[in-house]
């Protein structure tokens, strides 16, 4: 294995390494968790691991199935549902359905995301649930466990209380980012201020939509049992954070405490490449190719969230088994980047082969190989 310790000019130029300290922050939340969605990187984390009750954070899983369902073509966005007499009677924050009235599924995406209906979401629950409401929980327990939500189970999809009912604020805020990368085309829904249905007009709950943070999305919270909770999202400079508070007294502190633990974020830490996709890093030699080398390239775009006042300890290093056998095929995998810093998991990305290499003729081989050994002789 060939190990090259590259010069952190050359590969990061000016940007800066992890810091030592970081001004911290301290929130009322029983749980928390804040995120660069970029790169996976936890800036905060408080009881993040602990089982809660998620109240209406759990309608993003809700909407995820449903979304699902559209892009797969089991259901359309001028396409009818009927209001049952079940989903008619829920309980708590509603769309104010009839009971027998039929709903776009357009509307009924509005009444969960923009007005928190209980009523539509057991309507998509009883449509792709084959009528069972437990039928359609299934589908979202089936749904969380391909995300690696491994801590959370759904039995219904409101969110009302049940003590089978439960995520962790790092299992919503891997739903969440989720829901931004897989639905590109609908995460605008959860941005909406305000919905009127049947001549009733509600207000989007999630108070950070109203403060001008740049936040976008995603979804409140609140139940006695598990107090008010957000999951939000903010994109400033092309820079996403998402956020999941819950267990909060009231909905001041809700507003005050997520605004200032988005704000924290965005301040204290930034979003640095280190080397972009295709960058050429190195040579490898190549044995028995009619090339001598080929281009290592970074496979990726290699991004790396920081804290802002960080000088000094970042390293790069690259490894790659050379002499690399031919053939050589172009963007085959042939070593590694690796980013280090203190207080951070190493991070590896894949570096890839630039170009194609063939392999010599039969008889050139014959001699290379003879060579070599009348060498080592």
């Amino acid at each position: 294995m060939k190990k090259l310790l590259l010069p952190i000019l050359l590969v990061l130029l000016s940007f800066p390494a992890l810091a030592q300290n970081v001004a911290p922050v301290e929130t009322a939340a029983k749980q928390a968790i804040l995120v660069d969605a970029t790169t996976g990187t936890v800036l905060f984390a408080k009881d993040a691991d602990s089982q809660m009750p998620t109240s209406s954070m759990s309608k993003m899983m809700t909407m995820y199935v449903v979304f699902d369902a559209i892009k797969n073509g089991k259901l359309k966005p001028d396409d009818e549902l009927p209001t049952s007499e079940y989903a008619w009677k829920q309980e708590g924050s509603r769309m104010f359905l009839n009971v027998g009235q039929r709903a776009k599924v357009e509307d009924l995406i509005r009444g969960v995301i923009v007005q928190s209906g209980n009523d539509a979401a057991v309507v998509f629950a009883e449509a792709l649930g084959s009528g069972s409401e437990a039928s359609f929980a299934e589908i979202m327990n089936a749904k969380a466990k391909e995300l690696g939500m491994n801590n959370s189970h759904f039995v219904n999809a409101t969110g009302l209380p049940d003590p089978q009912h439960y995520s962790t604020a790092r299992d919503l805020a891997t739903l969440a980012v989720a829901l931004i990368r897989d639905f590109p085309e609908d995460y605008h829904y959860f941005s909406e201020i305000e919905f009127t249905y049947n001549n009733i007009k509600q207000g989007n709950r999630n108070p950070l939509l109203y403060r001008g943070m740049n936040v976008d999305g995603l979804k409140t919270g609140h139940t006695d049992i598990g107090g008010y909770g957000l999951t939000a999202s903010a994109l400033r400079d092309g820079r996403r954070l998402v956020l999941v508070l819950n267990g909060l007294q009231d909905m001041q502190a809700r507003a005050d405490e997520s605004a200032h633990v988005l704000d924290w974020g965005y301040r204290e830490y930034g979003l640095y490449p280190i080397a972009k996709a295709n960058d050429r890093l190195a040579d490898a030699t190549v044995w028995l190719g009619q090339a001598q080398t080929v281009p290592v390239l970074v496979a990726k775009d290699a991004m790396l969230t920081l804290p802002r006042s960080a000088r000094s300890g970042l390293k790069t290093e690259i490894t790659f088994n050379q002499p690399i056998s031919a053939p050589v095929t172009k963007g085959q995998e042939i070593g590694k980047l690796t980013i280090t810093a203190p207080g951070m998991e190493p991070k590896d990305v894949p570096l890839v082969a630039g170009a194609d290499v063939a392999q010599i003729g039969f008889f050139a081989r014959i001699v290379a190989k003879l060579h070599v050994l009348l060498h080592k002789a």
